[in-house]
């Protein structure tokens, strides 16, 4: 139980962890609501530090605006206003056309965004009593915590046997100047890897690819398509298809079936595919080893040794002066540091990411968890910015409803008896 604090009478209805996409979202039309609210976090970080320059986006253009109350400041409008070259579809976004327009939008939507880390989270009196990374205390009755994928970059275990300075995650890599002139292997088949490969093949590197995948499945290019596709095949912002159509649109939905049901969707949905303009860049110019699971990873005489193993048992090895793993994120709240161990205990979760109610509120009332972090509950929606719209409107609106000392989680609703179900 949290003791009863002493707090200063500024108490926030609201503090957000988080300056990408969905968090400037929120914080928008929070804005609009007249709620009182905090922000921290260094803007479109993610974007900026995790994710290497030069690489453009695989979302359509259309697809990759954030969210404000009336929809004006849309990617698009931002490329009009600064003579950017854009296209709803058919243009791959440059990355650092993205984050320019995500700066833009914070300017413009939440000036009053605090470039502050949140080092300590706990339960209060009042609700949340948070750390700041220069020391300073806020309190607040309600927190969203929507930090994205920064936390949940995933090593595999047989890579870990590496010793440091010899591996490293995709995200830690922002500029690839440094290894003009190595010999770097990528390991993975997605975006990610493929986008790293052609990058760090263009810097001056010695690059080759290591997969699993027997083949890369790279996206299509885009193409007119027919009524009858148009029609069986819907349009989304995170693809064409029923199943993807229905995944934006039914987020709710969504939510009701079953956790085996949305566990194997949010895993097996829109897996490893490289963006179609990238396949001129790597195919017939990087080495790719498809096929074969790295199944020994050493150092000797100075560098990385990695023994890779096919389908039919047949071994070879390659060396690199280093290895950058590209294999993804996984959600996993253990992960989130400055969250004390009792508010990590009392959230309930599905797989090892927390269980939500309609609302995005977690077990932990005042609670609410957005992005990556709530695509086991709403679906693979979460994993885009597409999804930022959805997410925005539906938590900012029930977030500035009165507070009345209560969370709405715990009203007596088909809501609450279905996340119980969870």
């Amino acid at each position: 139980m949290a003791k009863p604090n002493a707090h200063p009478q500024n108490v926030s209805d609201v503090v957000i962890i988080g300056a990408g996409p969905y968090g400037l979202s929120i914080a928008a039309h929070l804005a609009a609501y007249g709620v009182s609210f905090r922000i921290f976090g260094d803007p479109m970080s993610a974007w900026s530090g995790q994710m290497p320059k030069g690489m453009r986006l695989k979302s359509e253009g259309f697809a990759s605006s954030l969210s404000d109350p009336g929809s004006e400041f849309t990617l698009h409008h931002y490329c009009q206003q600064q003579g950017i070259e854009y296209a709803d579809t058919g243009y791959p976004i440059p990355l650092a056309t993205f984050i320019s327009y995500g700066l833009a939008f914070q300017r413009k939507f939440v000036p009053n965004l605090e470039n502050k880390l949140v080092v300590a989270l706990q339960p209060s009196s009042v609700g949340f009593d948070l750390q700041l990374e220069d020391g300073e205390k806020v309190v607040a009755r309600k927190v969203v915590v929507a930090v994205g994928i920064t936390h949940f970059w995933h090593l595999p275990h047989i890579l870990k046997a590496l010793p440091e300075g010899f591996v490293s995650h995709s995200s830690a890599h922002s500029s690839l100047e440094a290894f003009k002139g190595s010999h770097i292997a990528v390991v993975g088949a997605g975006a990610s890897a493929l986008d790293l490969a052609a990058l760090l093949h263009q810097a001056g590197a010695a690059v080759q690819v290591i997969a699993r995948a027997s083949t890369i499945r790279f996206h299509e290019p885009p193409r007119p398509r027919s009524l009858v596709e148009r029609v069986f095949q819907p349009t989304t912002g995170i693809g064409f298809g029923m199943k993807l159509y229905f995944f934006v649109h039914a987020p709710f939905l969504f939510r009701r079936m079953p956790q085996e049901f949305r566990l194997e969707k949010v895993r097996q949905t829109l897996g490893p595919a490289p963006g179609w303009f990238v396949r001129d860049q790597v195919v017939g110019k990087v080495p790719l080893n498809l096929g074969v699971n790295v199944t020994n990873a050493t150092v000797q005489n100075g560098r990385a040794c990695l023994r890779l193993t096919d389908s039919e048992g047949r071994h070879r090895t390659i060396e690199a002066d280093h290895v950058i793993a590209a294999t993804g994120y996984q959600v996993d709240l253990s992960r989130l540091s400055f969250l004390s161990g009792e508010i990590r205990q009392r959230i309930r979760t599905v797989g090892k990411a927390p269980a939500l109610s309609a609302t995005f509120e977690s077990s932990v009332p005042g609670m609410y968890f957005v992005g990556v972090s709530a695509a086991n509950t709403f679906g693979p929606l979460m994993r885009f910015a597409y999804g930022a719209s959805f997410t925005a409107r539906r938590l900012s609106k029930h977030l500035a409803k009165p507070i009345h000392g209560k969370s709405m989680l715990h009203k007596k609703t088909d809501d609450v008896r279905v996340f119980q179900r969870v």
